[in-house]
């Protein structure tokens, strides 16, 4: 295959025999006969400005310990063209390992053991696991009508958190995985207001956010009103398939410089040099390849949505503007709080299983979209039999 052509349709180039010559964890975990539309990998050829980064940087032996702000100057740059924001400093911004690492390093900063940090269930399983492995406490506000923010329940959650007079964070997954919903400036500016009348610290994780419609518009929490004393995590990594290369920033609103400054200098010794410039090059040169890459996720949407209203109109989905995740309510198929265990038994496809995402999980899945048509379709033909 020509990487070079690979800007045209790249949800379409793989077949399945070239995706499982893969060693990565999507195409391993599972044996042959499953098709993996779980873990969040895209079933992509790399882009053509990053392959070509990365070959040259072995080329000549480039592959010591990562320095520099190139990765800051190029996020700073896809900032401001694709969402209109010129708020990307790159002296309030560090580089950290990868999103979920840097989240890590951002909660030590705003809170001490035992605080509590609260989430929007369902959400992201390692926002569970990271928050709790580092001795905090997760508080739930669950998601509202929609799968969109509960500002009431939000709020009563702050005030709970902040009732001792202790220490809180809110970790935000902006756009929201696993629902896939983008959060508008009105409803980022009164998380804002919260924040600041209870005294809570936000923490956002905004790796999915180039992975969004232009009808729905991705906003930056720093960009908000009161975001100013937010701490953010972006990276080029799910938008580009760069999992496996690592490399992230943590952003700090003016606000936050402080506390972003007080963050261990270890901390970016972490991050892989050869991730950097995969990173870097993406956001500053593979702005057209992302863009082929949006069309086909919404092309993949459509295609979903039809498949199941026609295959397995029990399970209820509605096609959401961010990520290239689809939340998928199974409840009325009788299969239990886990459905992805029987669609993996009986389907021979794996899906993630929704209780992993905290309350309002049992009885869902979560599919990933980005794949082919052909995989897709297979996928959905497998999980109606499966049910049959």
């Amino acid at each position: 295959m020509d990487i070079a052509s690979n800007e045209d349709h790249p949800l379409r180039h793989l077949t399945l025999d070239q995706l499982r010559r893969r060693t990565s964890m999507k195409w391993r975990t599972h044996p042959e006969d499953v098709l993996p539309l779980w873990v969040a990998e895209m079933d992509v050829p790399l882009a053509a400005p990053v392959a070509r980064a990365l070959t040259e940087a072995i080329a000549v032996g480039d592959t010591g310990y990562p320095a520099g702000t190139a990765y800051a100057e190029a996020l700073a740059g896809f900032a401001r063209e694709r969402w209109g924001w010129d708020g990307v400093a790159v002296e309030r911004a560090s580089i950290v390992p990868d999103v979920m690492l840097g989240v890590v390093e951002m909660l030590r900063l705003v809170t001490g053991p035992g605080d509590p940090v609260i989430v929007n269930c369902p959400v992201y399983p390692p926002f569970y696991q990271f928050v709790t492995h580092m001795d905090r406490r997760v508080v739930e506000a669950p998601l509202g009508p929609g799968l969109r923010l509960d500002l009431a329940v939000l709020e009563e959650a702050f005030a709970r958190s902040t009732a001792g007079g202790g220490r809180a964070a809110y970790l935000l997954c902006s756009p929201h995985n696993p629902t896939g919903t983008v959060h508008t400036a009105e409803e980022l500016s009164a998380v804002a207001a919260l924040a600041e009348t209870f005294g809570v610290r936000v923490v956002v994780d905004e790796i999915h956010a180039p992975l969004v419609t232009a009808e729905a518009a991705f906003v930056p929490y720093l960009s908000v009103p009161g975001g100013e004393s937010g701490l953010s995590l972006m990276s080029a990594s799910k938008a580009w398939n760069l999992a496996g290369l690592k490399a992230a920033l943590a952003l700090a609103g003016p606000a936050a410089a402080g506390d972003l400054a007080r963050m261990p200098e270890e901390v970016g010794h972490g991050p892989s040099h050869l991730g950097a410039i995969a990173h870097t090059a993406a956001l500053r040169e593979g702005g057209r390849w992302l863009d082929a890459v949006l069309d086909d996720l919404a092309e993949n949407r459509r295609l979903l949505a039809a498949l199941l209203a026609e295959q397995l109109p029990a399970i209820a989905y509605q096609p959401a503007p961010g990520t290239y995740l689809a939340w998928l309510d199974c409840r009325k198929l009788g299969l239990g709080d886990d459905p992805a265990a029987a669609f993996l038994a009986r389907g021979r496809v794996a899906l993630s299983t929704g209780s992993d995402f905290g309350t309002g999980g049992d009885g869902h899945a979560r599919l990933n979209l980005a794949t082919t048509p052909e995989v897709l379709t297979e996928a959905v033909r497998r999980m109606a039999k499966a049910v049959g």
